[in-house]
């Protein structure tokens, strides 16, 4: 049978987090929207950059510190942030890490 939708029972299951490095697995794709699931192991940082489009990030296990335009905050399991384009962040993983992101297209 060929279903209509995708069901993941367990996001933290579909990420192995690295010991050293990050991972990512895009989960799925269209015109509409990118989702993309990412391992970060402790220490591990993406460093300042922007989106041309909205984002929102859906903490799934562990805990990093965002910097999210001029604020800075600590995120854990079940956090989740929208962030509108163009807005400056970065990713400070503390402990190891499974986050969910999700790009939305125009």
């Amino acid at each position: 049978m060929n279903t209509p939708y995708l069901y993941f029972p367990d996001l933290a299951q579909q990420m192995e987090v690295p010991a050293d490095g990050i991972l990512s697995r895009t989960l799925q794709q269209n015109e509409k929207v990118k989702v993309v699931l990412f391992g970060f192991g402790a220490g591990q940082e993406l460093s300042e950059h922007t989106a041309s489009t909205p984002a929102i990030i859906q903490m799934i296990q562990g805990e990093a510190k965002l910097t999210l335009g001029d604020d800075t905050i600590v995120a854990k399991p079940g956090a989740w942030i929208y962030m509108p384009p163009n807005l400056k962040h970065s990713l400070l993983a503390q402990t190891p890490v499974v986050m969910l992101l999700l790009l939305i297209k125009a």
